[in-house]
């Protein structure tokens, strides 16, 4: 194997993700592909549609030469416009076409991963042109695999994997972000914001706020914190992904603090495009 060990753990993620979607769609019938998803505006076509387009990004296939229709109500910006465009190419294909170009991208993907000696620091194009590591490519498109699943598992009724490798790679995604979400709520100078997480995945993490007003993730407690959250792992998910309200989960998500804190955090809890 020639792949860098530190890029191994999200090679690992994303084959159990892909691998998950592939076994979850193939048995589906044609009418079972237009299930809404909590991802705005997406079908259960639309979702797989995304994730096949972002792994012929990661394999270098040139975008597809399309135009989008104009009433596209969930599109509203350049990163969505960007995202939509393998989807809408895809909109008209059948269930065999749909699973057979999943599955042959799932092969290419195998076979560049099995070949893949470039170093994790190694620069390579992202969406709408931007430049990133090789090793923040792979994180970040681990973590979209498994969250997609997920998406998958929720439209079908089919939950699970909540502990996966996958998992594992969007808890440390999305608590990485947790400090821009401190950001936005201009959170009080040298203070302190504790998340306690329950479930397949548990964590303890404080977000230190200094007198600048930028946030640090740290695993060390605080004590009498501005403002603290507790909530499950598949909340957690489904808020800091925009899959669902703060208002719809209320009954599973408690805060203690400053009650204008904490509304103003989990109104801004969205850390996804």
């Amino acid at each position: 194997m020639s792949l860098h060990p530190t890029l191994q753990p999200y090679a690992d993620a994303w084959t159990h993700s892909i691998e998950a979607i592939s076994e979850l769609v193939t048995p589906l019938v044609e009418g079972e592909w237009n299930r809404r998803t909590p991802c705005p505006g997406w079908s259960v076509r639309d979702v797989v549609s995304h994730v096949i387009g972002l792994d012929c990004e990661m394999l270098g296939d040139p975008r597809p030469i399309h135009t989008l229709p104009r009433d596209l109500f969930h599109v509203t910006n350049d990163h969505q416009r960007y995202m939509e465009m393998q989807v809408d190419v895809r909109r008209h294909h059948t269930a065999p076409e749909m699973t057979s170009e999943l599955e042959y991208t799932i092969i290419r993907r195998n076979r560049q991963l099995r070949n893949e000696s470039r170093d994790p620091g190694t620069k390579v194009r992202g969406p709408l042109g931007a430049e990133l590591t090789l090793e923040e490519a792979m994180r970040t498109h681990a973590f979209a695999v498994w969250a997609h699943e997920q998406d998958l598992r929720a439209a079908l009724g089919r939950p699970g994997n909540l502990d996966s490798p996958g998992a594992l790679v969007a808890r440390d995604v999305l608590l990485g972000r947790m400090p821009e979400v401190m950001a936005k709520v201009d959170a009080p100078r040298s203070s302190a914001i504790v998340l306690d997480v329950h479930g397949p995945v548990e964590f303890l993490r404080t977000i230190r706020i200094d007198i600048q007003g930028r946030g640090t993730l740290e695993t060390a407690p605080a004590l009498g914190p501005a403002a603290s959250l507790t909530l499950d792992w598949e909340t957690f998910v489904r808020l800091a992904c925009g899959r669902v309200t703060p208002e719809a989960v209320a009954d599973r998500v408690k805060t203690e603090g400053d009650p204008d804190l904490t509304a103003a955090i989990l109104r801004n809890f969205t850390v996804t495009q």
